[in-house]
């Protein structure tokens, strides 16, 4: 049964967030396309990201094993667990979906904080001679990036003034997943009528983009 991790960095309800709302419209459209889609959800917000700290690793990005956590104090041993959870999590989906808003021509803190739980060594990326190699290339994996943001970027500000897509873009790629999918849902202004016309020109971009992934 294919699985889809659907993850959201947003204090914000539903109702009230752009990213979620186009969020649960993707969701909702590949359930309704593909009922037998194993579905989890994850708030970033409300979910404990351990802060990775030196003694936590046994060598760059690859976790202490099991006989030398040991040796750790309970708080470390659960972070760890917690880390590797993640990251098992991460690995077993086909398809992840993360919506967020832009923030300070990036994303929410805690979206930097899951990425650095789940890129571990010898389980999504390895340093084979010296330099990175993602290793979650073993199967079909596809990535979705849902932001908003207030503003419509011309094509020539996006790469300066997008960084939280590009960096998302780039781990991805990372840890080896090279179907990547960008949703932006840009315009969102400042007053209602023109967040609704944004989520109108969102919402049907993710049935578009719905029926591709699924297509695939």
């Amino acid at each position: 049964m294919p699985k889809l991790l659907y993850l959201t960095a947003n204090t914000k309800t539903e109702a009230e967030s752009t990213s979620k709302t186009v969020g649960r419209a993707l969701v909702n459209d590949l359930l309704s396309r593909n009922p037998e889609l194993e579905v989890e959800e994850l708030d970033l917000y409300d979910t404990h990201l351990p802060k990775p700290k030196g003694d936590y690793f046994e060598g760059r990005n690859a976790l202490l094993n099991t006989q030398k956590r040991e040796s750790l104090p309970r708080k470390a041993q659960e972070d760890l667990a917690a880390m590797e959870a993640l990251c098992e999590q991460f690995k077993a989906a086909d398809l992840v979906i993360l919506a967020c808003p832009m923030w300070n021509v990036s994303f929410p803190a805690p979206v930097k904080a899951y990425f650095d739980c789940v890129i571990q060594v010898g389980k999504t990326i390895s340093f084979d001679g010296g330099m990175p190699h993602g290793l979650l290339n073993d199967k079909k994996r596809s990535f979705v990036y849902i932001q908003s943001s207030g503003a419509k970027l011309p094509l020539l500000m996006r790469p300066t003034m997008n960084r939280g897509l590009h960096y998302i873009k780039d781990m991805v790629r990372l840890m080896g997943v090279s179907d990547f999918e960008e949703l932006l849902a840009d315009g969102t202004g400042d007053t209602e009528a023109e967040r609704q016309e944004a989520l109108r020109a969102a919402i049907q971009k993710a049935d578009v983009l719905a029926d591709k992934l699924l297509r695939e």
